[in-house]
């Protein structure tokens, strides 16, 4: 296939799957956008408790993407079988870690306190956390569905059913955070419990998609049936995908707690700012996801010129991408800002001030960011987990957090050196990262070793 050939196919299968991830991302979006018309306590209050949550999900959500790679490497070997046990042992896998991780949801008040928040702003995150935790049952196993229906290039009916769960969610905020039609005035735990509502739609939704359009994989049949050997596959893939996840969000969860540190201002500051880069990780995120599946497929044939070509071919236009992000950041910061802000709010001033520092650092880290996540995709595609877990535990652990800490403390940098300090860590990934998935490509006897 020709690079042209790539791209088409590469936007065909990766823009359903970009809309889908910016749907999901609406989600939060939507929280942040009216909490911050709420009250700016409110919005600090969810960005602490997001940040805390995602440490969560995206740890367990490694189960739900080893299935991508699983099924598309399946897919291209036509075994529909073994796309059908790893898409159930995901399910299971799932559901047994959101159950083991509800206490740390239910009790979360006194770790965000000893990890030096404010008292109310932990009591308030706390609140939340204690009703949006049950959505990550529901959550999990919808990232596992998702896998499977992308995997088999289904990607159409996974932003469908997205956008239906981010209008639902936004209608949803609309009634219980505020108290409109009826219904008691909420607040934060009003996000909450629209974010749950929203999860449990979306599932029941894919569920049924799944029995009506694809009856032939019978992926429920005797679910409660235990399949020990895919089980164990699964684990061993989803856990090094999940703690490579973890190390990310860490790196991000402790900014937002540094943040925290300088007050409540500069941490709403910081949760607009990284609501926007993070609408932009959304869409290398869908490059990345479809990487995967092509470069599945093509490592389950055995095609290593087929994969390079598309390997180069989502690199590239993931960077076209980020350029055109970090311009807008640059360009209209104030504008963008302005959308989580009600125009009445006597600390508008402040956080527009601190906003739009820290948007000119998330400016520079596009470029790598994007790099990462995508470089993650190709070597998930060829199932090279282990190494890619090293190499994102040494960037955001040891360079990314304590840059983080020297640049906006020791250096009294506030805000800015935070920031700074995701750059550097998220640039020692993409560069190790890509290196890694290049030689592996390019390596001795014309295939792909790992």
């Amino acid at each position: 296939m020709s690079y042209a050939g790539h791209a088409k196919a590469i936007a065909l299968l990766g823009l359903p799957l970009i809309g889908g991830n910016l749907a999901q991302f609406a989600i939060g979006m939507t929280d942040s956008v009216m909490l911050g018309w709420y009250g700016v306590e409110a919005l600090a209050a969810v960005t602490l408790a997001n940040s805390y949550y995602f440490v969560i999900y995206l740890t367990g959500a490694g189960f739900g993407w080893a299935v991508m790679p699983m099924v598309a490497a399946a897919n291209g070997e036509g075994d529909d079988v073994s796309a059908r046990r790893s898409a159930r042992m995901g399910l299971w896998l799932s559901w047994l870690f959101a159950a083991a991780a509800m206490p740390a949801l239910w009790w979360a008040e006194p770790i965000l306190r000893a990890m030096g928040q404010q008292a109310e702003v932990s009591a308030d995150a706390a609140h939340y956390l204690r009703i949006s935790g049950w959505g990550l049952f529901p959550a999990l196993l919808l990232v596992v569905l998702k896998s499977y229906l992308a995997a088999m290039e289904r990607t159409q009916i996974v932003l469908w059913i997205t956008v239906l769960a981010a209008l639902t969610n936004a209608a949803a905020n609309y009634v219980f955070i505020f108290g409109h039609f009826g219904a008691p005035e909420l607040g934060v735990r009003g996000a909450a419990l629209a974010s749950v509502i929203t999860q449990i739609i979306a599932l029941v939704a894919v569920v049924a998609y799944v029995l009506r359009a694809l009856p032939e994989h019978e992926l429920f049949r005797r679910f409660w049936r235990p399949d020990w050997e895919m089980f164990a596959r699964v684990f061993r893939l989803g856990v090094p995908i999940g703690l490579t996840s973890l190390s990310e969000v860490t790196l991000f969860t402790a900014s937002s707690l540094m943040m925290g540190w300088l007050g409540i201002v500069p941490l709403a500051a910081h949760g607009i700012a990284l609501q926007l880069a993070s609408a932009t990780f959304m869409v290398h995120m869908g490059l990345s996801n479809a990487a995967t599946v092509r470069v599945g497929n093509a490592y389950g044939r055995g095609d290593r010129a087929h994969m390079m070509r598309g390997a180069l071919v989502v690199t590239v236009m993931s960077l076209g991408l980020a350029l055109l992000a970090s311009a807008a950041f640059l360009i209209w910061p104030e504008a963008l800002i302005s959308l989580f802000l009600d125009p009445a709010d006597p600390e508008r001033a402040q956080i527009l001030s601190i906003g739009v520092g820290l948007l000119a650092a998330a400016a520079l880290f596009q470029l790598v960011d994007g790099g990462q996540v995508v470089a993650l995709g190709l070597l998930h595609g060829v199932q090279d987990m282990t190494m890619p877990m090293v190499i994102a535990a040494l960037s955001y652990w040891v360079v990314g957090l304590p840059c983080s800490y020297l640049l906006g403390f020791t250096f009294g940098f506030g805000g800015i050196g935070i920031w700074l300090g995701l750059v550097l860590g998220l640039a020692c990934a993409a560069v190790l990262l890509m290196a890694r998935f290049w030689r592996l490509g390019l390596g001795q006897g014309g295939s792909v070793q790992t």
